[in-house]
């Protein structure tokens, strides 16, 4: 019997029912569209890197409490940047003086300097490891190799993020039950850990292939896929999953704002950018206004995650004031295919869309992804 798209390896060890992962999607994730993913038969994610320790596991508990379906909980193994801890007030208002007139036009308080509290990766994947969640994903490195033997003792999968080859060969010697291959199509920050990010801008589609051919285990593209092209394309290059982010902020069940929804649905949604300016890190948003005065070489951006910490004095004034303008606004080069305001309705739609047009090119890729695994 010819293999179906939907049935594979790695939506075996997933316990889904076709091969799509909804992208963590950081600070915008919600437990609703989390579940409300995992319960279709595809896996829903939770992005938790900004959360201390016990409000991550409330967040386990909420997810369970909305679905049995297995779910994935999704840390940075890089917390900080260099210079985050010694970051002094002087260089706070520097990096405060292009947001200081927008703050002050909204009627905002004014910030004022406070020293960098962190949070820990590893007290972080300690809840993770008690609940034993279904899924542990990371970005931006490797775990230390006693969290990831912890996580094959309690049978939580794992999955790494590549955003080159180099990394994807990295993640599979540390032993990774899957690697994503992150394209610099896709929407906010790039989790790259053997080089810059800037050094590391691949393409979706030049970099699953590359990273199928050389690894073993699955492997799940992610980078500008938001419809049944997109994923029959990946899984066609190789790729035994996709994992779409851009697509699922858009529906109501996700954490983003009414005025991203909106953006992401609009005509300017198509133009996007890479910036530090947001968080410290490049990340891809739509252009805005702010993006664009934050990439100006004059403007000094604090280390991660500080400059996170200081936009969101701007983001949180600025989204009852109606200023999607002024907003940090997540988005991946595919974000004007968005079409899903309902989680299921889309994900309906979505696979059977695939259906239609899958077969003979997933049987050539499958057969061909055979004979890499028997090398």
């Amino acid at each position: 019997m010819p293999p179906r798209w939907n049935e594979n390896r790695l939506t075996v060890k997933l316990g889904i029912d076709y091969p799509i992962i909804q992208g963590p999607l950081g600070g915008l994730s919600s437990q609703k569209l989390t579940a409300a993913v995992s319960n279709f038969g595809v896996l829903g994610s939770f992005g938790a890197h900004s959360l201390a320790p016990e409000a991550i596991k409330d967040v386990i508990a909420e997810i369970r409490s909305l679905t049995s379906k297995p779910f994935a909980m999704n840390l940075w193994v890089s917390m900080e940047d260099e210079g985050a801890r010694t970051s002094d007030e002087n260089a706070f208002n520097r990096s405060l003086a292009p947001l200081a007139a927008h703050i002050a036009a909204l009627r905002a308080p004014r910030p004022t300097y406070k020293p960098y509290s962190p949070i820990r990766f590893e007290d972080q994947a300690r809840v993770l490891l008690d609940e034993k969640v279904p899924v542990f994903s990371f970005i931006y490195g490797i775990p230390p190799q006693e969290i990831l033997e912890e996580c094959r003792a309690k049978h939580i999968i794992t999955i790494g993020t590549a955003t080159t080859p180099d990394e994807a060969a990295a993640l599979q010697e540390a032993g990774v039950d899957a690697i994503v291959a992150s394209g610099y199509e896709a929407g906010g920050h790039r989790g790259s850990f053997l080089k810059a990010a800037e050094d590391s801008l691949t393409g979706t589609f030049s970099l699953v292939p590359q990273i199928a051919d050389m690894v073993n285990v699955p492997v799940i593209a992610a980078g500008g896929i938001a419809d049944a092209r997109g994923i029959i394309a990946a899984l066609a290059l190789g790729a035994e999953a996709v994992q779409m982010g851009t697509v699922f902020l858009a529906c109501e069940e996700s954490g983003a704002s009414f005025l991203h929804r909106q953006a992401l649905r609009g005509k300017k949604a198509g133009h996007t950018a890479l910036t530090k300016g947001f968080t410290g890190r490049l990340a891809r948003g739509i252009h805005n206004r702010l993006l664009e005065e934050l990439n100006r070489k004059e403007t000094e951006i604090l280390p991660y995650p500080l400059q996170r910490r200081l936009v969101r004095n701007l983001a949180i004034p600025a989204e009852p004031a109606g200023r999607s303008d002024l907003l940090p606004l997540w988005a991946g080069q595919s974000a004007n295919l968005s079409t899903c305001t309902d989680v299921s309705a889309f994900l309906i739609s979505l696979v059977e869309q695939v259906s239609e047009i899958a077969g003979p090119i997933i049987q050539w890729s499958a057969a061909r992804r055979e004979k890499q695994i028997l090398k």
